[in-house]
């Protein structure tokens, strides 16, 4: 007796349908010296989303970090020449260019309004040419939303999704999509010493980035030039703050903006622009909203007194 795909497994199909032609191989070689100094080539393999009719391709960063040559490979089989255009290894996102004419831009979704427990669908084209049949398909649920995780390397990426659905490194910066085909994220880690723990970063955290990749080549980031603590009721007794909330300043970077507003080690900072800041991550975000040259003003406490420091962001330093 003949099955028929149920509703549901159509609603996937028609997904992964709608973003396979957008799914790209990447591949890239780099040279690196051995103790004698020769040069020698090693190769990478990761994927990408093509995003737009100009040839960008978002991926990963460190699938082309370092890289000499890259070959994208898209879903018909057809090789082309790329180039990186620009990178961000604070959230391990990079965009290639290529003049390949046989892929579609994907449809970016809102990566904002993703929920605990919908489906998701992480897709990859690790094979490039080597297979055919299109890109690897994985299926699974969002685990959850905004992830720190800290690697063996020491690098760190914040609001991060997690998923179960499988992705290997080949499948590195390949789209992860939601029911509809539309992208919600770009496949970017896999904790090595746990199972069935991927992670994405979110495709709104691209769109906020990917004009300043294109223009510059990199991303202009707001600087407060300063080394931040949370204070917590257990800090704020150790060294009698007064304040049980807010970021004690550790060390302040020399010419930096803090330094140039007279902000010194030992200061609490309690609000920026008014708004009170509970700890690290809430001033993080309130500086990753302003722009570089904006003026804030720093509610500070120092020992018994509170002050205003007026500061004036810098670009933060690469």
């Amino acid at each position: 007796m003949p099955s028929f795909p149920s509703e549901f497994e159509e609603k996937i199909v028609e997904a992964v349908s709608k973003v396979s032609r957008s799914v790209v191989n990447i591949s890239t070689v780099q040279f690196v010296r051995d103790h004698f100094f020769n040069l020698y080539p090693i190769s990478g393999i990761g994927s990408g989303v093509a995003v737009d009719s100009l040839g960008h391709i978002v991926t990963n960063h460190h699938v082309v970090a370092g890289s000499r040559e890259v070959v994208v490979t898209t879903y018909s089989g057809a090789r082309y020449e790329g180039w990186v255009v620009g990178v961000d290894p604070a959230t391990d996102i990079a965009v290639v260019k290529a003049r390949a004419e046989d892929v579609q831009p994907a449809e970016l979704g809102d990566s904002d309004a993703l929920q605990v427990g919908q489906l998701a669908i992480a897709i990859g084209n690790p094979f490039g040419f080597l297979l055919r049949g299109g890109p690897t398909v994985t299926i699974g649920v969002i685990s959850a939303l905004n992830r720190y995780i800290r690697l063996e390397d020491g690098r760190v990426y914040e609001n991060l999704i997690q998923t179960d659905a499988a992705i290997n490194p080949g499948n590195s910066g390949g789209p992860l999509i939601d029911t509809t085909g539309r992208v919600i994220g770009i496949n970017t880690a896999m904790i090595s010493q746990a199972q069935g723990i991927g992670f994405a970063v979110p495709v709104n955290t691209v769109k906020m980035i990917f004009d300043d990749l294109i223009r510059f080549g990199r991303v202009i980031r707001p600087w407060l030039g300063i080394v931040g603590m949370d204070v917590t009721k257990e800090v704020a007794r150790y060294y009698g703050l007064g304040v049980d909330r807010g970021v004690l300043v550790v060390r302040v970077v020399p010419d930096g903006p803090a330094a140039e507003a007279e902000i010194e080690e030992g200061d609490v900072i309690v609000s920026i622009d008014g708004v009170r800041i509970s700890g690290i991550h809430d001033l993080q975000d309130i500086i990753k909203k302003k722009g570089v040259g904006s003026q804030i003003e720093v509610l500070l406490k120092r020992g018994e007194f509170e002050g205003v420091a007026k500061v004036m962001l810098a670009e933060a330093p690469t």
